[in-house]
């Protein structure tokens, strides 16, 4: 075997009011990352982006294609650094997270192509295939070059599944946290990109005791709600005081499609990563395409047109789908 293909989840980073350490996996979009195994590399250029497609862009002006920009190609150069491996890779990308969206794009091309790499180290490496907990720091390192720092509130679900709290210690850790029974995510797309170091820039450098001290307690309600599978501390949790307040001028609507969720029975509503996209989760299925179709239509009236999606948090990670 010398190549795999990866389907590797679309991620919702920061989940309200867990800012820079939780994250999601979310099944109904994704990027589908292939990778070969190359047994006689060119020394100088181990790893090589071979291509992509998306619906949201043409020609190669969208995505950074020299290997150490690109966020799957840097993330296996680590990999093949790190590692001393004797073979390189080919990566093609095929982009269906849309650009800009704050799904967590830059993040699943990183993990999709570390995942698909380790698949193809045996006889290369003579402990492979390794640990996804291995994989977490090449992951880390290819999301840097897209978000200029190693964050993994969106690295984190889309390696591991399900619902995360990413602890960037010394070295970083990834704690899963239980989904509350039968939570449903509603993803709302805002047909509009907003870049992630430039959301990053608009954000204060400090924030005032007062709002800390709440933040913190709205973290640890969200917490101890998930563990005890009480939806209605959940609904009292999920309130970012810090980030959104500073975000959500960027997104026309904002502030009216979380109360249009709100209003129909939504636990929260909230931007997703940086922006423009947002989330919100419903107790009931049902409830799911009521709440995306009046987020979507508090949209519209300020000028911007989205899509939504619904769907639960999904409890796989990136996986091989195909071997070509």
């Amino acid at each position: 075997m010398n190549g795999v293909k990866v389907f590797a989840p679309a991620t919702v980073a920061n989940v309200a009011v867990g800012f820079d350490i939780l994250g999601f996996a979310f099944d109904e979009l994704a990027d589908t990352v292939t990778v070969h195994r190359i047994d006689d590399p060119d020394p100088d250029q181990p790893v090589v982006l071979d291509g992509f497609r998306g619906a949201d862009f043409e020609g190669d002006q969208d995505l950074p294609t020299e290997p150490r920009d690109n966020t799957a190609t840097r993330a296996l150069l680590a990999m093949v650094e790190d590692l001393g491996l004797s073979c390189g890779f080919r990566v093609q990308l095929e982009k269906g997270i849309p650009l800009g969206s704050g799904m967590g794009g830059s993040a699943a091309s990183a993990v999709g192509a570390v995942v698909g790499a380790n698949a193809l180290l045996e006889g290369v490496l003579a402990d492979a295939p390794l640990s996804r907990h291995q994989l977490l720091a090449y992951a880390l390192a290819g999301e840097a070059a897209a978000s200029g720092a190693a964050h993994g509130d969106n690295v984190a679900p889309c390696l591991f599944g399900g619902l995360c709290c990413f602890l960037p210690f010394d070295p970083p850790r990834v704690l899963q946290l239980p989904v509350p029974s039968g939570l449903t995510c509603v993803l709302v797309r805002p047909r509009m990109r907003l870049d992630t170091l430039a959301q990053r820039a608009l954000l204060a450098t400090e924030v005032p005791l007062d709002a800390y001290v709440r933040q913190s307690a709205h973290l640890a309600g969200f917490i101890a709600a998930c563990y005890r599978d009480d939806l209605e501390l959940l609904r009292a949790a999920m309130r970012d005081l810090v980030i959104a307040p500073q975000r959500g001028p960027s997104i026309p609507g904002f502030e009216q499609a979380g109360a249009a969720a709100r209003d129909r029975g939504a636990l929260g509503c909230s931007i997703a990563g940086s922006g423009p996209s947002l989330f919100a989760w419903v107790a009931d299925p049902a409830q799911g395409r009521v709440v995306g179709d009046a987020m979507v239509g508090a949209l519209q009236e300020h000028g911007t047109t989205a899509d939504a999606w619904v769907g639960a948090l999904s409890p796989q990670g990136a996986r091989i789908e195909v071997t070509p």
